[in-house]
Parts: structure tokens; C-alpha cells; sequence
């Protein structure tokens, strides 16, 4: 018999881990094998244990689930990456995407999806829930036709990183510990960040990173 997929599994609330948990090791061929609670701590358990596929929730604190498959992407490239998210959103699906992952599955219908995604990642497959199939088509046609692109990304990586670091009340000064930089350059990305969004202060950009779900609300 083939060994079961190994599993990261990373989300910052500990009820949704053990319900999605659940859902997994009931399969026989999955069975999840390290947990984290937020994107960093997902890259420092996905280095230690050998995961075939690592399941992050999009909203976590210190690192999204997307920033931290971006880093996973460039550091672990056969690792397969699924989004799990409470946003039904398809610019989630294409920064998903763009972010090494084979797609999304919303909560609300991982009980139905969930196992299938995993199966479709495994396979090296992009994996679109059932229920956003047609409108995400629908949308893609309709840029397509009006000649448009899909949306670029507003702001830098580290851009993002500072501003869901700001979002959560983090100081200048912490933010500069995290990240290794000078407060003098976290400063600079403020502005810049500002400047980009047309946003005025803190508050606005708290709000800008909770829309866009950065930080939850």
C-alpha cells in the first residue's frame, strides 16, 4: 500500500483545525502529521516535517497563508499548496494561484470539497469549488471581452507584509524588529503604502487590509 499523504495543516483557530482535521485523517490516504497556528509558524513546521501538502487558511496573523505560500513556493518548490478561506472571492482564486497554490476551498463547504482539493493538489492540479466554477469563468470571459487584464497586485510583497503588520497595531519599531529592517524603512513603506492606496492614516489602512483580508475583522 502506498503511504499516506503527509499534511500541514495551518489556521489560526484551533476549533477550525480540529474540525478540518477530522475531515482528513478520516481519509486513508491523507492523514495530517504537523499543525500551526500562523503563516510563520506554518514555514517552520513545513522545513521540519516532510509534508506533501501543506492546507493554510488565507487570514492568520504575522503571515497570511498567502504570503507564507509565496515563501514556501521558493523554498520547498514540490511542496502542493491549497488555500482554505472564509472569503468567497475570485481575486482569492487567482492570487492563489499566483502564490504557488493549487487553488481555494471556502469553510463553509471544505466538509463537501475539501478532500477533493487535496486530491486534485496531490495531483498537481488547480482545483476550482464547485460553486464559484461559473462565476469565476463567467468573470475571466467578461474581462477578456472588454479587452481588460486580470487585476495587478497594488502593492509589493513587503509592502503587504508592513501593512498587515501595521493593521494588527504593530509599532514602527516592532515591525522593524520583525522583519530585520530599519524602522526608518518601515516608515518609508508607510508612506509609500499611503501614498499608493490614497489612503490618510492607520485607520484607513486597517480597513484596507481587512477588505482586502489581510487581518480579519
Amino acid at each position: 500500500m502506498t503511504a499516506p499523504a503527509r499534511i500541514l495543516l495551518a489556521d489560526d483557530h484551533a476549533l477550525v483545525r480540529r474540525g478540518v482535521r477530522l475531515i482528513l485523517d478520516a481519509e486513508r490516504d491523507l492523514t495530517v502529521v504537523a499543525e500551526a497556528s500562523d503563516g510563520a509558524e506554518a514555514i517552520a513546521q513545513a522545513k521540519e516535517h516532510a509534508v506533501d501538502l501543506a492546507i493554510l487558511d488565507i487570514a492568520m496573523p504575522r503571515q497570511t497563508g498567502l504570503q507564507a505560500a509565496r515563501e514556501l513556493s521558493r523554498i520547498l518548490p514540490d511542496l502542493r499548496i491549497l488555500m482554505l478561506t472564509m472569503y468567497d472571492n475570485e481575486q482569492y482564486f487567482f492570487e492563489a494561484l499566483k502564490a504557488g497554490a493549487s487553488g481555494y476551498v471556502p469553510k463553509s463547504v471544505a466538509d463537501r470539497d475539501l478532500i477533493e482539493a487535496c486530491h486534485a493538489a496531490l495531483r498537481d492540479e488547480p482545483f476550482i469549488y464547485p460553486g464559484a466554477e461559473s462565476t469565476l469563468i463567467r468573470t475571466y470571459l467578461d474581462r477578456v471581452g472588454n479587452g481588460d487584464r486580470l487585476p495587478a497586485r497594488p502593492i509589493t510583497e513587503r509592502e503587504e507584509e508592513i501593512l498587515k503588520l501595521v493593521a494588527e497595531g504593530h509599532t514602527s519599531r516592532e515591525i522593524a524588529a520583525l522583519l530585520v529592517i530599519s524602522a526608518k524603512t518601515v516608515e518609508r513603506h508607510r508612506a509609500n503604502l499611503l501614498q499608493k492606496l490614497g489612503l490618510r492614516d492607520r485607520l484607513e489602512l486597517t480597513r484596507y487590509a481587512i477588505r482586502v483580508g489581510l487581518i480579519e475583522p
